[in-house]
């Protein structure tokens, strides 16, 4: 089973104001770990550079950052759109039965007899609790809650999540 070496956490939407700092449309659910952010990937699609993080602002959705030795907005104005990544080892800990969407996205999906029925496609995060889109064998798409009586198993290393389908949820 492939797993992730990196985890996105944003997306450079702009440079902000002139002395270096950027614009970033954070990825990651929780915003707050950029507080904690010491270095982060820059990949611009043909390369990928380790920057250090000079400091780091919230505005509205946004999160702005500065990065140490890029003091102008000419030398970022090139990474417009660019993605921000962390390694796996920086990436926020897991708690217990919690993993990284990176690593569920392609899992095979099996119904209880543990028999293949569909792939995860998606994981939608809902706020009260993340729904799994479910590309069925058959056709079909299954919005499945990500919940104890649903979830039975989750195997990463094995490639796959055994499932329990609630009563009327493939109508």
């Amino acid at each position: 089973m492939y797993m992730e070496a990196f985890f996105q956490i944003g997306i450079i939407t702009s440079p902000h104001g002139l002395k270096g700092e950027v614009k970033v449309f954070p990825t990651t659910d929780d915003a707050a770990r950029y507080k904690r952010l010491k270095e982060v990937i820059l990949d611009t699609g043909r390369e990928r550079l380790s920057l250090g993080v000079e400091h780091v602002k919230f505005f509205k959705q946004f999160v702005i950052l500065k990065f140490k030795g890029v003091d102008d907005i000419n030398d970022v104005e090139k990474y417009r759109k660019a993605s921000l990544l962390v390694a796996r080892k920086d990436a926020v800990p897991l708690k217990r039965d919690e993993y990284y969407v990176a690593d569920l996205l392609g899992l095979e999906v099996q119904n209880e007899a543990g028999e293949g029925i569909g792939r995860l496609k998606d994981v939608m995060e809902t706020g009260a609790n993340d729904v799994y889109v479910i590309d069925l064998y058959d056709g079909r798409e299954l919005l499945l809650p990500a919940i104890r009586q649903c979830i039975l198993a989750v195997e990463v290393e094995a490639g796959y999540i055994r499932i329990h389908i609630l009563e009327g949820l493939l109508e």
